[in-house]
């Protein structure tokens, strides 16, 4: 049976290159590396957004708050076994004027409504990994 991981972040998991300022192949990209790596029993979903923010709303760029299209991702994508969630750099921009621990907290707002979804198999939460937050097998 297929397992489907779903990775959600930011720039780095949309494979910027900011050399080209375009998107690196999908051999490149550390979630194709990942799926290249585990091969056909497991299904990758790609869902990276340059400046995706963990909860913030971005008032230059807009439409970058994580926690807002989390929800609609996890039921686009259903059902999904593991999300990894990279978030957090992008809220350290001086525009946000957060603190470290804000950062923190955003990304476990998400792990929280991870937890909460009925997104995973029969119904229940996906398991989650946050790097470098936390961790759970929910």
């Amino acid at each position: 049976m297929t397992k489907t991981i779903l990775c959600y972040g930011d720039s780095n998991t949309w494979g910027y290159d900011p050399v080209t300022q375009d998107r690196f192949d999908r051999h490149t990209r550390w979630a194709g590396v990942l799926r290249d790596g585990l091969g056909d029993n497991y299904w990758i979903i790609e869902e990276g957004l340059n400046g995706r923010t963990t909860v913030w709303d971005d008032p230059i760029e807009g439409y970058k708050n994580g926690h807002t299209y989390l929800i609609p991702c996890l039921e686009t994508h259903r059902p999904i076994d593991l999300v990894v969630l990279m978030l957090g750099t992008n809220d350290l921009k001086m525009r946000f004027s957060v603190p470290a621990c804000d950062v923190a907290n955003g990304a476990g707002v998400l792990v929280d409504a991870i937890h909460k979804s009925a997104a995973g198999p029969n119904g229940q939460a996906p398991r989650s990994c946050c790097w470098p937050h936390r961790s759970s097998s929910a």
